[in-house]
């Protein structure tokens, strides 16, 4: 019988760390996240932050999956490990103080078209690019940034930051072969980026196989 891990969400944080799995499931449920893919993580205060722990199960995540760590990224508990790329999201909570949640998915569609895409990803003419904050007509252009994949998260965190300095065009980025990041203001908005970003790429992906 597998021992459950003990919770390390101290009791004020409770309420955000429910909020949190009440979306990884949501998102699990939609296949964004299968098997053990995808973190996900939410602003606790000025100097921590709730994440998800290596290895869990976004569609089943309960709060003793989640964990505190610092804006550098180590673990309160240090018996706890956190998600491999805790890296990229304390680099976007370190640059704006505004982030207060970011969500990593791991879709088909976010997947295959980042390995598809020899540059950022421009997108224009859909009605959902409203979803995403800024963006006030299908007439304007969405860019998304790409970036190489590579397992050596503090070489990606300093190329997301360098990007980030210059002024991130939209609350997102894909990682080739490796799924989509968003975030926002809270899990709320953060949660309507990702849901914005999934819907415009699944349909960029079909319709390039239309095209075929």
């Amino acid at each position: 019988m597998r021992r459950m891990p003990r919770s390390s969400v101290p009791q004020p944080h409770t309420e955000l760390a429910e909020a949190l799995c009440r979306v990884c499931h949501l998102f699990g449920e939609r296949q964004w996240c299968l098997a053990t893919s995808g973190n996900f993580s939410a602003r606790a205060d000025e100097s921590q932050i709730l994440i998800t722990r290596s290895g869990t199960d976004k569609s089943r995540l309960s709060t003793a999956d989640l964990m505190l760590c610092t804006l550098d990224g180590e673990p309160v508990d240090l018996e706890q490990k956190p998600s491999a790329e805790t890296a990229l999201h304390t680099c976007l909570y370190r640059q704006d103080p505004d982030i207060g949640a970011v969500l990593h998915t791991h879709s088909v569609a976010s997947t295959v078209l980042s390995r598809a895409l020899p540059a950022d990803l421009v997108i224009t003419g859909f009605e959902m690019q409203k979803a995403i904050d800024g963006i006030r007509s299908h007439d304007e252009s969405l860019t998304i940034p790409v970036f190489d994949n590579s397992q050596d998260m503090k070489e990606l965190a300093a190329a997301l930051k360098k990007r980030l300095e210059g002024g991130s065009p939209a609350p997102g980025f894909l990682i080739r072969g490796h799924g989509l990041y968003g975030w926002g203001s809270d899990i709320a908005e953060a949660q309507r980026h990702v849901e914005g970003f999934e819907f415009l790429l699944a349909c960029l992906w079909q319709e390039r196989g239309a095209t075929r």
